[in-house]
């Protein structure tokens, strides 16, 4: 081996890991960073229709400035639907996380048996497409077709359309909490499996009851999964759009316009405006990235003045 040969090959192992980056660099450019530089390009242009709109050079896209993006913050119908999905998220979150947190507590109990099974069974929901599930309970909360109107109906019971009115909040938020407890669970699970025994043994030998351990001792040491999963749903409940487009040719009380995304889906496609539907597109990401920021640092924040003392 020459000595030039022994001085280059540490250069090239340095090297070696960008290398690897390299294929996937290049499709989060491509896929991802591409797709939307190209949609925030958009909402800053309009299209300028002359005379009839007929006819070459009728219909030219011009700059438009901030103009698209001063239509969408004063547009009613956006406004209504971030009202919707802000209700609709305080029933879906604190629910979805509340269960997915007893479930796994439940399961890292010592005294559940056919853990494995009873786990798969909450998570089971999870895997399931979010359309087929909406289809699902659509199909249950019409009461043509429910076998829960038949029986309510058998037993002499009020029968109370979900579909309509303030239970739609509810039947919504139903769908999105049996679909997204079991991936929450098994987030919250994985962390408590991970909690030393030790831990558990010397509470046992303090005198400490399950319930204790449970609220003293589990619920304090699993919060960055609590964390973790309420940041998630956040995202999750902001982008809602299966379900209310799902269950919408079974009711005339979900509007095309029923959330954000339904408003810019209807806008880019029912309309043709993809330009206003490009601005309000980068208006949610752009709530929904600061929601997310400053939550992470209220809770970053929180960690670090728990761990000074």
């Amino acid at each position: 081996m020459t000595r030039t040969t022994a001085r280059r090959r540490p250069y090239g192992i340095k090297g070696a890991p960008y290398a690897f980056l390299i294929p996937a660099i290049a499709l989060f450019l491509l896929f991802f960073a591409l797709p939307i530089g190209y949609a925030v390009y958009l909402s800053f242009r309009k299209v300028e229709v002359s005379g009839l709109g007929l006819g070459a050079g009728a219909r030219e896209e011009v700059w438009a400035g901030l103009q698209n993006y001063t239509d969408a913050l004063t547009d009613s119908e956006l406004l209504d639907g971030a009202l919707r999905v802000l209700g609709y998220g305080c029933v879906v979150v604190p629910v979805m996380l509340g269960l997915a947190l007893l479930f796994a507590l439940m399961l890292d109990s010592e005294k559940v048996r056919f853990t494995p099974v009873t786990r798969l069974a909450i998570f089971l929901p999870y895997a399931i497409p979010g359309v087929v599930a909406a289809l699902l309970w659509g199909f249950l909360y019409l009461p043509d077709v429910s076998p829960f109107y038949f029986v309510l109906d058998r037993l002499g019971l009020p029968q109370p359309d979900l579909l309509d009115g303030g239970p739609l909040y509810l039947a919504l938020a139903n769908i999105a909490v049996w679909g997204g407890t079991g991936f929450n669970m098994i987030v919250i699970y994985t962390s408590l499996r991970a909690i030393p025994a030790e831990v558990y043994e010397a509470a046992k030998l303090d005198g400490a009851s399950p319930l204790q351990i449970a609220l003293r001792i589990k619920i304090p040491m699993v919060a960055p999964s609590l964390v973790l999963t309420f940041f998630f749903s956040i995202i999750a409940t902001l982008q809602v759009f299966n379900e209310p487009t799902t269950l919408k040719p079974l009711t005339n009380s979900v509007s095309t316009t029923w959330s954000p995304l339904m408003k810019v889906y209807q806008d880019a496609f029912g309309k043709g405006d993809i330009h206003a539907a490009a601005a309000q597109a980068a208006i949610i990401a752009l709530v929904t990235l600061v929601l997310s920021f400053g939550f992470l640092r209220a809770a970053n924040r929180r960690n670090k003045q728990e761990a000074a003392r």
